[in-house]
């Protein structure tokens, strides 16, 4: 087999390993202590950081006033609404020539 379906493959396991994992972890709880809910509630910010950052540090000014932009915007709209106005504003932005 090509490498690309065991990485495929191994990712697949990988993935499927640690989910059933973490089950398994908090399954053990009867109720979820609340620093471990503090820090589930933490990883969705915490990918799209890891998701966003690096382009708005490397590709210009659009990037990084929508950055900005949304930062500000998160702490008063729901996330939803953070995001439209993040996606138009990067799409005006980059139109621009920015």
């Amino acid at each position: 087999m090509p490498v690309n379906v065991w990485t495929i493959l191994a990712a697949a396991v990988v993935t499927y390993a640690t989910r059933i994992g973490g089950h398994l972890v908090l399954s053990r709880f009867k109720t979820i202590p609340p620093r471990v809910d503090a820090a589930l509630n933490a990883v969705p910010a915490a990918v799209l950081t890891t998701l966003v950052a690096p382009a708005a540090v490397t590709n210009g000014s659009a990037e990084a006033l929508t950055l900005a932009a949304c930062l500000i915007l998160g702490l008063r709209l729901p996330m939803m609404a953070m995001f439209a106005i993040g996606w138009a504003l990067i799409v005006a932005l980059r139109a621009l020539g920015l």
